[in-house]
């Protein structure tokens, strides 16, 4: 039994001495790794990377690498750090003849980071006039720790209140198109260094070129508001009125240069005016509003020289100054009729009226006279709608346009509308052919500038298809031609 122990002791120890004899505590591994932005992962470049226990120290190249490749065996703490950057730690156990991977992610310091200066905007400078429709923006920015940049730009139109937002811009400049004419714009540059908290401009204004020649004046359906518009000849427009606000029946008056409109205020509907730009917005009426059977087919006349304008309200007819003063009742309808429409001749001495009852029929075109005091007779008797009216520059004429179906309906749907002109000298009115469709309405008709021609607004009697404002010769058959589609309301100077 002695013998026995004594052997198995032997043996044990040949078994640790073997056993010792294979694990090497000498021995030397390798470290590769790379030093990143956490956020953008881009290389960090000259990143001091350490260890714990100390070793060796070295530098991440330009393309964030980094590596050790001789360190001894061992369990050690990583450390990468640079200024600007929060310092990270990463563990690794090195052993013998292996390459271990290490990534470090660093996140930005902001710790006494600054944010960026305030940026300048340098053009247009601030309150330019006469810019084109495409036109760069420019500003300077700088930043104390030469962080990196980014800008957002937002432009807001004066007239619409659109906003347009320009983000992720990397440059001190931003080249906008499609810039409307005689309109102000709004613009802002913000600055961000992604650390801080942005940095916003001061708002600069900048105004477009005038619009060329605008003469015709009409009305579009935008956000189910009307909207007013100004264009010329050659078809190019601009909105004047924000989409916003319910505003229509633009009137133009060249002695002033004045543009009358009529616009929801709250409950009632009031008559203002503004600039051909669309600025210079004021309000005419106030106490006693423009009113009648139904606004969409109100109308209201300037005198020649803009200081005045007539207005309906109901059963009676109201002049007013243009600067809202002076207000006075003109005339009374005798039967108490309604009046819808009105036209101021070009002399002052005469005024057309067009009266209806409450649901738009039965409707009366006479003549009176400065002192409110009935001239002569156009229309009355017949039944149906009538609408569009406007005299000659010598009195002579008259043109409106009627729906000869003489349909009457609750929502004043008319089914055959079409231009008639009054002559005060034959004392009768002759249809126009205007080669109108079948199942088509002619409405809101006005002489051209010259007299030769007529506008108006075009659509089918369905009630619910798209406006356009066509033209069409007096004398001269197959003229018909659209000039603007979607839009009614007309106007021409």
């Amino acid at each position: 039994m002695k013998k026995l122990g004594i052997k198995i002791i032997m043996c044990f120890i040949l078994f640790v001495s073997c056993s010792e004899e294979q694990i090497d505590d000498s021995g030397m591994g390798t470290v590769k790794g790379r030093v990143v932005n956490s956020e953008t992962f881009e290389p960090i470049t000259n990143a001091r990377i350490s260890t714990s226990p100390t070793t060796s120290t070295y530098f991440s190249d330009k393309d964030g690498y980094f590596e050790f490749s001789e360190i001894l065996v061992g369990k050690y703490s990583f450390q990468a750090q640079k200024d600007g950057y929060i310092s990270k730690f990463e563990p690794a156990t090195i052993t013998k003849n292996t390459t271990v991977q290490i990534i470090f992610e660093l996140d930005i310091s902001t710790l006494n980071n600054k944010p960026p200066d305030i940026p300048i905007l340098t053009a247009p400078v601030d309150n330019a006039k006469s810019q084109a429709l495409k036109l760069n923006l420019t500003w300077t920015a700088t930043d104390k720790e030469l962080d990196p940049l980014t800008y957002i730009v937002t432009v807001k139109n004066g007239t619409t209140d659109a906003v347009t937002t320009y983000k992720d811009i990397k440059t001190t400049s931003l080249e906008i198109s499609g810039l409307s004419y005689s309109t102000k714009y709004y613009w802002q540059v913000i600055s961000s260094d992604g650390i801080n908290t942005p940095s916003n401009s001061v708002t600069n204004t900048f105004t477009t070129l005038a619009f060329p020649n605008p003469r015709f004046l009409y009305v579009k359906k935008v956000n189910s508001n009307n909207v007013i518009f100004t264009a010329d000849e050659a078809g190019n427009e601009l909105q004047l009125s924000s989409s916003e606000v319910n505003s229509f029946r633009p009137r133009k008056n060249l002695q002033i240069k004045k543009i009358a409109y009529v616009s929801s205020d709250g409950s009632q509907n009031q008559i203002y005016t503004m600039n051909p730009d669309g600025s210079g917005i004021f309000k005419v009426t106030n106490a006693i509003p423009i009113a009648g059977f139904n606004m969409e087919h109100i109308n209201y006349s300037w005198s020649t020289n803009g200081s005045q304008l007539i207005y309906p309200n109901f059963d009676k007819l109201y002049r007013i100054n243009a600067n809202g003063s002076g207000l006075v009742e003109l005339f009374k309808t005798p039967n108490g009729k309604f009046i819808s429409e009105c036209d101021w001749s070009q002399d002052g001495t005469q005024i057309v009226l067009k009266v209806n009852d409450i649901s738009g029929y039965n409707v009366e075109i006479y003549v009176i006279n400065a002192s409110g005091i009935i001239q002569y007779q156009v229309l009355s008797g017949l039944a149906g709608a009538t609408s569009g009216l406007h005299i000659s520059v010598n009195n002579q004429s008259i043109v409106y346009t009627r729906d000869v179906s003489g349909y009457q309906s609750s929502n004043y749907r008319r089914l055959d509308s079409r231009i008639f002109i009054y002559n005060r000298s034959t004392n009768s009115s002759t249809e126009i052919d205007t080669s109108k469709p079948d199942g088509f309405n002619d409405l809101d008709v006005k002489f051209s500038p010259n007299e030769a021609e007529v506008i108006f607004t075009s659509t089918s009697n369905d009630g619910i298809s798209v406006n356009n404002i066509v033209k069409a010769s007096i004398n001269d058959v197959d003229t018909r031609a659209i000039l603007f589609a979607g839009g009614s309301m007309p106007e021409w100077k």
